[in-house]
């Protein structure tokens, strides 16, 4: 077994990697980054290298420097994560060029898997189901639009390299290929360096799911089961569960033997995962699913295969680097109970899943195992204080739980949702918790696209609650802080000779304004009214950051988290942000309602459609946008005439900058 292994990542998974290692007594060497400097992964870590600054391209896909710091440090092997240098060929070759072991397949497997066309084509040759598409190596725009009609449309256009939704397009009309080809490319050429892509049909009703293979290098081979990965956005899984539901033994067999004959096929060794895509227009078939892809690497979403197994898989890859057989066969494994994970990032559901950025002024999570089996388990890569950042994935905790059945594992999920607590960033945690209970969900009834039937569902914001409003209102001026005392000096009991002490409160959330006059009424008891409030607190307990509190006969806890301007509250499993005004600030937003087209969120300019005195119509394509590697679109919120255009093309710019000016067009 390895003294010393270098982890070739960062976040969440260095620190599931490192975690599992230091269990065995496998010394660690991290990297990372300037923006990583203080991360979780470099604490967690025995040692840890400086390999760059920020850009990816400039730290973690840098090969030569992070194998420099594996031979400076003594380590024997390198272990990639996922994501960056896990799927490079060129890199496990330079990894055993210097005599380290790469902790994963050969470089032969990984290329053999890592083209989709040549992956299809092999799969075709072994008897392996496939999508019918083109999966040639012309990459004619004339030729691939010929072909797209050929297949008949829906179509799907997908990078022939990388994978987790990047460079990937669903296109309904021809006339729209062209340009969907077009920013698939860019987007590919981006994430993986190779801008080819290949064309497949769409099935309508899909649902993709996807067999964990382990393979040693002694030849033996095992699937271990299945999992279902079917709730995304924007091509990226949010919620993966293990057992797939409605999933037969037939199917299950027929899947998991395809699976196997895939790596055994390319000689694999370690973990891999191979992806089906499977017909929901009925009940799962031994004839209604069709090869997709192999991942020659770990997968985000291994936690739930952990957890109906019993195994530890970086464990796995550890002794199966080092040489070690598989220490089990097929028919020793069983499926016990279910799992989910669910993924939760700083993202604006409501802008459609646009990434956040911003500092984690606070991180709470429920009690929960770490980067190990348990009924409910947490792995995260970032603590309370530290950024989300424009440079990497915004993930920022998977939410793994486990249980005897589907239904308790997600009560368990939904519950496990409720607990968590970030403020700083805007999250998913709400829409997560809206799918853990929605009802066709809850049946079973999965698919690709049931996020995106759904998303008014998922998004549709409750009313804030009064106690929610009339809590910040108390917090906003201090009043929360107030403490009995027999110290007729020193009671904060809102008496006055002239009547009760009266304040005023202005404060706003989701873009509604609250004017409010809070009167005491005694030592921590408070009548809270105006703006449709009207109501009567009485604060029991005032822990750090936790209130106890009465209204209208019931009792309730809430959190509350102040920074700057911002206060966030959380309130029966919901999190409510409020913002003060600033009372010296001046400033004026003189720009008519759809005029000025402001960046979303911190990104790239990649490319610029307009130029000023052009005419556009509502929905003209203005401008994209690259952030963590994905593209995003922005259009116009109206016709006009384009007055300025205030960046240029690769610029980088700040979340809310002003991008283009658009004006009337009788202006």
């Amino acid at each position: 077994m390895f003294q010393k292994i270098l982890v070739a990542n960062r976040g969440e998974i260095a620190a599931r990697v490192i975690s599992t290692a230091r269990r065995m007594g496998i010394a660690t060497v991290a990297v990372y980054s300037d923006a990583d400097a203080r991360a979780l992964h470099v604490a967690m870590a025995d040692e840890a290298v400086r390999i760059g600054p920020p850009p990816a391209a400039e730290s973690y896909l840098n090969a030569r420097v992070i194998i420099e710091a594996a031979r400076r440090t003594g380590a024997q092997a390198i272990h990639p994560g996922y994501g960056f240098l896990s799927e490079n060929p060129d890199f496990v070759r330079q990894v055993q060029e210097v005599g380290l072991v790469f902790i994963g397949p050969s470089a032969e497997a990984i290329q053999a898997m890592g083209l989709k066309d040549a992956a299809k084509a092999l799969m075709e040759t072994t008897g392996v189901p496939v999508v019918p598409g083109n999966h040639g190596p012309s990459q004619d725009p004339a030729f691939l639009a010929a072909e797209a009609a050929a297949i008949g449309y829906p179509v799907l256009i997908k990078a022939r390299a990388g994978g987790g939704g990047k460079g990937m397009r669903r296109v309904e009309r021809a006339e729209d290929f062209v340009a969907a080809l077009a920013s698939a490319r860019r987007e590919a050429e981006a994430a993986f360096g190779d801008p080819s892509c290949l064309i497949e049909k769409y099935v309508s009703h899909p649902r993709h799911i996807e067999i964990q293979v382990f393979a040693d290098s002694q030849g033996n081979v095992v699937h271990l089961f299945e999992r279902d990965c079917s709730l995304q956005r924007r091509h990226q899984k949010v919620i993966e569960e293990a057992p797939a539901p409605g999933m037969t033994e037939a199917v299950r067999t027929a899947m998991g033997q395809a699976a196997v004959e895939a790596a055994r096929a390319i000689g694999y060794r370690g973990a891999g995962t191979v992806e089906f895509i499977a017909d929901a227009s009925g009940p799962l078939r031994t004839d209604g699913f069709w090869f997709m892809e192999m991942n020659t690497r770990l997968q985000v979403e291994h936690p739930v295969t952990e957890a109906i197994t019993g195994l530890d898989l970086v464990e796995l890859q550890l002794r199966v680097a080092a040489g070690e057989p598989l220490p089990f066969r097929q028919e020793d494994l069983r499926i016990d109970g279910h799992a989910f994970e669910a993924r939760l990032y700083a993202e604006d559901v409501a802008k459609g899943f646009l990434p956040a950025t911003g500092r984690l002024t606070h991180l709470r999570f429920p009690q929960a195992a770490s980067f190990t089996r348990g009924p409910v388990r947490i792995d995260s890569g970032v603590r309370p204080g530290d950024e989300i950042t424009p440079w990497y994935d915004p993930l920022i905790a998977k939410i793994i739980v486990h249980a005897p059945d589907r239904q308790a594992a997600l009560t368990r999920l939904a519950a496990t949702l409720d607990r968590c607590q970030v403020a700083g960033c805007t999250t998913n945690r709400d829409a997560l918790a809206a799918l853990a209970r929605h009802d066709g969900f809850r049946l079973g009834r999965v698919d690709t696209g049931l996020i995106a039937r759904d998303l008014n569902l998922l998004t549709s914001a409750e009313p804030t609650p009064p106690e929610a409003v009339a809590l910040a209102a108390l917090v906003s001026l201090g009043l929360h802080t107030s403490t009995m005392s027999t110290d007729p000096w020193a009671r904060r009991d809102g008496w006055r000779a002239w009547g009760r002490a009266k304040w005023h409160a202005t404060l706003s959330h989701d873009e509604t304004a609250f004017s409010l006059c809070i009167s005491q009424l005694g030592e921590r008891a408070f009548h809270v009214q105006g703006d449709a409030i009207d109501l009567h607190l009485d604060l029991l307990d005032a822990d750090p950051g936790v209130l106890r509190f009465a209204s209208q006969g019931v009792q309730s806890d809430a959190q509350t988290v102040r920074d700057r301007d911002r206060i966030t509250l959380f309130l029966r499993g919901r999190a409510h942000e409020f913002t003060l005004p600033d009372p010296l600030d001046t400033s004026t937003h003189d720009l008519p309602k759809g005029s000025g087209i402001v960046a979303p969120m911190p990104g790239l300019v990649a490319k610029l459609s307009v130029r000023p005195g052009d005419r556009v119509s509502k929905g003209s394509p203005l401008l994209v946008l690259e952030a963590m590697k994905m593209e995003h679109g922005l259009t116009a919120p109206r016709d006009g005439i384009v007055a300025e255009v205030l960046v240029v093309a690769g610029e980088q710019v700040a979340d809310g900058t002003l991008l283009v000016r658009l004006e009337d067009a009788d202006a």
